[in-house]
């Protein structure tokens, strides 16, 4: 007999699916849109220096397969069992940041030492950290989450951990992925119930060494000065920021059409990677601009719909901190390609060229996705109320 009371089984067309298809969907047209947009602004460029119009575009497509093995990889693992890799995470993407730093280790390109070469691939530790941060964060939260006002358990020793990260990119000379990290770690704080007081006491101690990397540091100083008058500094460091305004300007509404964009013809440096978005507003114009922000838009709502709908506190906060990073570094790209943020080296998640980049979003896009299976709603009930159901059936809310 069954109980009066008992939900009814669900048939095949009511079972709810396993992921969020509107949410793939998005990663997958943008991802599929950046390789297009790839091609168009660096055929030119690698035809002239490696005699092979297709070498960037190849390096993206290697990337994007292998970044959809690791989506489908943390989707079929899902975030519960993925919850226990935070911490050894965590320890492997501190480790890579210190051997990058290590001359014969690192790679040294454009002043810079970023990247491990592993053969054909090229390894960025620095965005494997900011995948690392939210799941650790997403972790000790869920375990501290009735402590998480308390300085010294909530506050104090999630700030220690973001910071000793943050200034291992600060050796990298990545002042951008640090912003980033600082955002997500502000706002999964926030989101966690930490009290007001120590975010804004934080946030305010920031400020002058946030001034203090730029004024402090002869090239960065150049951007923030470019920034503020970029027709005035048009012959050095506002140069790149100016040729993106004219060939943004040259798009108009409907743009000049695919491959005809001009600023990516020796132009525009950077025209395939942090500034791909110039040469999407000159060949697709203001309206292709338009489709872009609408994919990121949502991709944040379903990022936190999933956030909201999960049912355990570890994948909710783990939805949030990586909806955050996927929306804020698109903002500041973009922000950055419209003149109205200093030039700060991102990519734009999903689009630009950068093998590390796409492999490491797409493998979080995989785990934002184990999380919008769920229909629990952990944020909105609290945990007490969610009865967690195997999956296929029906999720019962306790009275």
């Amino acid at each position: 007999m069954t109980s009066p009371s008992a939900p009814a089984p669900l048939s095949p067309r009511q079972a709810p699916l396993p992921f969020d298809w509107l949410l793939l969907t998005a990663v997958l047209v943008l991802s599929a849109g950046g390789a297009v947009m790839v091609y168009s602004a660096s055929a030119i460029t690698a035809t002239r220096q490696l005699h092979d119009e297709f070498f960037f575009l190849k390096r993206q497509a290697v990337a994007f397969a292998l970044g959809l093995v690791l989506l489908v990889a943390a989707l079929k693992l899902g975030y519960r069992r993925l919850q226990a890799l935070a911490y050894p995470l965590l320890a492997f993407t501190a480790l890579a940041l210190v051997a990058v730093l290590v001359p014969g280790i690192g790679r040294l390109a454009g002043g810079a030492r970023r990247w491990i070469s592993l053969g054909a691939v090229n390894f960025q530790p620095a965005e494997l950290a900011k995948v690392a941060l939210v799941l650790y964060l997403a972790h000790s939260l869920s375990r501290k989450r009735d402590k998480v006002k308390l300085f010294s358990i909530g506050f104090l020793p999630h700030l220690l951990v973001a910071g000793a990260l943050m200034v291992l990119v600060l050796l990298e000379r990545d002042l951008g992925t640090c912003v980033i990290m600082a955002l997500v770690l502000f706002t999964m704080l926030f989101s966690a119930g930490a009290r007001l007081s120590y975010l804004v006491g934080a946030g305010l101690l920031a400020v002058p060494i946030l001034w203090r990397l730029i004024a402090g540091t002869p090239y960065r100083l150049e951007r923030w000065l470019a920034y503020l008058d970029p027709w005035g500094h048009r012959d050095g460091a506002g140069f790149q920021l100016v040729e993106s305004l004219l060939g943004i300007g040259n798009g108009g509404w409907l743009g000049q059409g695919l491959g005809q964009g001009k600023g990516k013809l020796f132009y525009l440096p950077a025209a395939h990677t942090d500034f791909i978005a110039a040469v999407i507003a000159e060949e697709a114009g203001l309206l292709g601009i338009g489709v872009l922000l609408l994919l990121y838009g949502v991709l944040c709502w379903r990022g936190l719909r999933a956030s909201l709908r999960a049912a355990e506190p570890f994948g909710a906060y783990a939805a949030l901190g990586l909806t955050t990073l996927f929306g804020a570094q698109a903002l500041v790209n973009l922000a950055v390609v419209f003149g109205l943020l200093p030039t700060k080296g991102l990519t734009l998640p999903f689009v630009s060229y950068g093998g590390s980049s796409l492999m490491t979003l797409l493998g979080a896009a995989g785990i934002l996705l184990s999380v919008s299976g769920d229909r629990g709603g952990f944020l909105r009930q609290g945990v007490h109320a969610v009865r967690v159901a195997p999956p296929g059936a029906a999720m019962e809310t306790a009275p």
